[in-house]
């Protein structure tokens, strides 16, 4: 049988094992939160471009999109839906699209500024496909 000082070591070693124990989860928690959140900012810089790195028509796009046109072609600043949700979700007719010229092509081609804010803007090369945000 064990002593009462047996017994009170014993629930203090215990009590110290779930305390460490709480504290390991926790800060395993943490990291991995602070992972997953730098992972997270990775992928949006890698899903980000900056305006000198638009192409010339893009730029100029944007320009115009700041002035408020005139515009190119008739379907500039039309609704643009987010069907497929790969923008944020916003409220209905948050977006719009523009045009991106693409040289050589006779039709509007596959590039667009998709904006919703003026200051909430993204490019995409490949007709909706992936969009990168816009950063000054």
């Amino acid at each position: 049988m064990e002593s009462g000082v047996d017994q009170v070591g014993a629930a203090r070693a215990r009590f110290f094992l779930q305390c460490f124990f709480t504290v390991a989860v926790a800060l395993f928690g943490l990291a991995s939160i602070t992972v997953q959140a730098r992972e997270m900012q990775d992928r949006q810089e890698a899903r980000s471009i900056v305006v000198s790195e638009l192409p010339q028509e893009g730029r100029e796009t944007l320009k115009l999109i700041r002035q408020g046109g005139p515009f190119p072609y008739a379907r500039d600043g039309v609704v643009f839906r987010n069907y497929e949700n790969r923008l944020p979700v916003r409220r209905r007719e948050y977006y719009r699209e523009f045009t991106v010229k693409t040289p050589g092509m006779h039709n509007r081609g596959a590039r667009r500024i998709v904006c919703g804010d003026i200051t909430e803007c993204y490019y995409t090369a490949d007709h909706y496909q992936s969009f990168r945000l816009i950063i000054e």
